[in-house]
């Protein structure tokens, strides 16, 4: 099991570079779908309306999901979705959703910690 702990980042980073993909491209391809999670306040506060608002977040997370995916600008990623989710965690509250989602911000807050790993474009560029 000692050998495969080096594996831990990796997955760790990819399978959450996952997650964010998923939901990304749902919040592109249905959008209406995500309608009802976006509180009218933010709507009210930035003058967008609720489907631009899930246009761009389901971008962002594909653009930020992609870097994290392929370790480009790993830490960079990794901490702008990090700060995402904990804001979309307290923005829900403490519900199921919100206690899910606080436990990826928290993953993800590792891989910020952790940064680029050894198959990562950051690692090969470096090196």
């Amino acid at each position: 099991m000692e050998k495969l702990k080096s594996y831990s980042p990796i997955i760790l980073r990819i399978g959450l570079a996952l997650v964010f993909l998923w939901f990304g491209f749902n919040q592109i391809t249905d959008p209406t779908s995500w309608y009802g999670f976006v509180p009218d306040s933010v709507s009210t506060i930035t003058g967008l309306t609720i489907a631009r608002i899930v246009f761009l977040n389901g971008l962002f997370e594909i653009i930020a999901g992609t870097a994290l995916a392929f370790g480009l600008f790993t830490r960079v990623a990794a901490g702008l979705l990090f700060l995402h989710i904990l804001d979309i965690a307290f923005i829900v509250g403490l519900d199921s959703i919100g206690i899910r989602d606080l436990g990826l911000s928290v993953a993800t807050f590792v891989i910020f910690l952790n940064g680029m790993d050894r198959a990562t474009l950051d690692h090969y560029i470096r090196n």
